[in-house]
């Protein structure tokens, strides 16, 4: 199965957002990681991260990739997205070596990083409980 390169989500970083948040937050009301809180307000102008949203009640920021497999990641979210693809899409299991080569990944490391990080996700490691 091929990946259609001109899908925006894979392209264009704002689209992959804006995916990965529907997915997270269906309603398309964020709420919050930290306290729950569904009172939030998204933090807008040239000294923030593009995504970030601050909770009303606690002040904590945070943005889709808190709380998740990602979080701590300086990877680009359309990176993610095909990763995410590549693991979900191949029969036999996709190995990092690979990952790195489809996706021009610098580092053996990062690529290992997030095969383990998706297989954690998706309960398919053999640490996961």
């Amino acid at each position: 199965m091929s990946v259609d390169p001109t899908d925006k989500m894979f392209n264009d970083e704002d689209a992959a957002r804006a995916y990965f948040e529907a997915q997270r937050w269906p309603d398309g009301k964020p709420v919050c990681p930290h306290c729950g809180s569904d009172h939030t307000h998204r933090l807008q102008g040239k000294s923030q991260r593009d995504g970030l949203i601050q909770s009303n009640d606690c002040l904590g920021s945070f943005t889709v990739m808190t709380k998740t497999v990602m979080e701590s990641s300086h990877l680009p979210l359309t990176k993610w997205a095909l990763a995410f693809h590549k693991m979900a899409a191949s029969k036999k299991g996709i190995s990092a070596k690979q990952m790195q080569r489809e996706l021009n990944l610098g580092s053996y490391c990062t690529a290992w990083f997030m095969c383990n990080r998706i297989r954690e996700g998706m309960g398919l490691s053999k640490d996961f409980p």
